[in-house]
């Protein structure tokens, strides 16, 4: 077993030797071997799933028993960050694939995924592993779209999108959509540039039970033209927003579906079978800010 000594083992977690040992007595872990000579000896693996659980935690006690729970803790977040920042695809690939196999596709996604997108994003200096770490994500969410079993529901659902393409929001959006795909429904994703007759023949096609606004610093008069587009094809399908997308000083009535993709994939459901989601705010103004929008654009 490999293992190494104290001071070592406190400079890998970023501590003192005296904290790493009252640690050792406080809680009982990291729990060291000792040599012959008897000298304290860690476990490398145990060090790296504390050192990994402190970065999520910044607790030492919680730190400790997840740590405890995960072993090496090979599906945490902070790994896929640590493969982002390697440029290692072939590490990323594995950690998703350890997380897969106790874990399903949409738990993978928002307990891993868009978790260490999260982390990869906004950090100085660090342009290159945030790009790479978007880039990888939009590839491994275009495969797992790719093998969702075809719709089993009628009703169809068409998110329009304005976020930049290696963007963390846009991958919110495509976890959205493979979660939705998922749940069965019918599923187009557009963006909000795109030309009115566009739109219309993308509308007429799917011919969507809900529209679903998405992405970053939409405006109200986006909104309204899409909504009026959806209106002049003879859909009273009412929108939604998801993830706060209109973000406005001066606030709006337009329901918002959820933060997470398996949030607005139950609320939809629901939606579609005629019930109230619970937790699904300003339903009630759904189709009257959907008439108002498009009645305002006429």
């Amino acid at each position: 077993m490999s293992g190494i000594r104290t001071n070592a083992a406190a400079e890998l977690l970023g501590v003192s030797p005296n904290t790493l040992r009252s640690w050792e007595r406080r809680f009982g872990h990291p729990t060291p071997r000792r040599t012959a000579g008897g000298h304290r000896q860690y476990d490398l693996s145990e060090l790296e799933a504390l050192r990994r659980a402190l970065l999520e935690t910044h607790n030492i006690s919680s730190a400790i028993q997840i740590a405890r729970q995960r072993g090496e803790g090979p599906t945490s977040a902070i790994r896929l960050l640590e493969a982002f920042d390697g440029f290692d695809d072939a590490s990323a690939d594995r950690v998703m694939e350890e997380s897969l196999a106790v874990r399903s596709v949409e738990r993978t996604v928002e307990d891993l995924l868009l978790p260490a997108l999260e982390l990869a994003h906004g950090r100085e200096s660090r342009d290159a592993e945030y790009e790479t770490a978007c880039r990888w994500a939009t590839g491994w969410l275009h495969a797992a779209r790719r093998v969702v079993p075809p719709a089993t529901r009628a009703e169809g659902v068409l998110l329009f999108e304005s976020s930049h393409l290696l963007d963390v929001e846009a991958l919110h959006v495509q976890a959205l959509e493979l979660a939705l795909r998922r749940g069965g429904f019918r599923v187009l994703l557009l963006s909000t540039a795109l030309g009115q007759d566009r739109v219309t023949r993308a509308i007429r096609a799917l011919a969507p039970g809900a529209l679903v606004v998405c992405g970053a610093d939409i405006t109200l008069d986006v909104v309204g033209r899409l909504v009026y587009c959806v209106r002049q094809t003879g859909s009273h399908a009412p929108v939604f927003e998801y993830r706060d997308a209109l973000r406005l000083a001066g606030g709006h009535t337009i329901p918002l579906l959820g933060w997470k993709p398996t949030e607005a994939t139950a609320n939809m459901k629901v939606l579609v079978e005629g019930g109230r989601p619970i937790g699904l705010s300003r339903l009630a103004d759904a189709e009257a800010t959907s008439v108002e929008l498009a009645a305002a654009h006429g």
